[in-house]
């Protein structure tokens, strides 16, 4: 994909994530893959609802500018996008937010790593929840590091989630599939029962995945012994 096509996706995608309330003011950030050393990304300080093509930056692998002078200056949560690029060279593009649900999850503590819907046992499976790290620090990049070789979403404590993908859809997919996971549990919750699939429905599920060639990064998650 071309420079500019990519910077428009980036910036359809800041928009959707605007309008479905996976962040607020300037919250999240946005990268794409665009060689082997070479990185488009959001600025820091700007609304992903509203951005234009001077907040996306052509950044090295250091989250330092390739395109000279700028008043826009690179996020220092990149550091976070780089490590995923560092270990992940199947990963094209990183998403990063605060989506209300999923981040209410990472704030109790709890992870969503049982099979509670076909959609996210084939997609998603387990998501685990990485250690509490100092936003904008090298803590960020280091809290990922046990978990983002095994899958492709992560919670952050008290912060937020990440998700990674082939391509830019592919992460931001991710992410929604994470929020709509997220939600549709904290709603079974508060009704009072939650059912998880059952161990033998896992396997037929993770043999769909086979058949259909889903290679994404994928920790199982738990069914019922059943």
């Amino acid at each position: 994909m071309k420079r500019d096509e990519l910077e428009n996706l980036i910036i359809e995608i800041g928009k959707r994530m605007w309008q479905r309330g996976f962040v607020a003011a300037n919250d999240g950030n946005i990268s794409a893959r665009t060689g082997e050393n070479e990185f488009l990304a959001t600025a820091s300080g700007v609304s992903k609802g509203f951005m234009n093509k001077k907040m996306i930056l052509r950044v090295n692998i250091n989250g330092e500018p390739l395109d000279g002078e700028s008043t826009y200056k690179p996020s220092s949560e990149f550091k976070m996008h780089a490590e995923v690029y560092r270990l992940r060279s199947d990963v094209n593009a990183v998403v990063h937010a605060h989506p209300p649900y999923a981040t209410a999850f990472a704030l109790a503590g709890i992870p969503l790593d049982e099979c509670y819907l076909p959609e996210s046992v084939l997609t998603l499976g387990a998501v685990p929840i990485a250690g509490y790290a100092l936003p904008s620090t090298d803590e960020v990049p280091a809290s990922i590091r046990p978990y983002i070789t095994k899958t492709d979403v992560l919670l952050l404590a008290n912060h937020g989630a990440l998700a990674v993908g082939k391509n830019l859809e592919d992460a931001y997919f991710k992410m929604e599939t994470l929020e709509h996971t997220a939600k549709i549990v904290f709603n079974a919750k508060a009704l009072g029962n939650v059912n998880v699939l059952s161990g033998h429905e896992k396997k037929r599920l993770i043999a769909l995945r086979e058949k259909y060639g889903l290679t994404n990064k994928f920790i199982e998650c738990e069914g019922m012994n059943k």
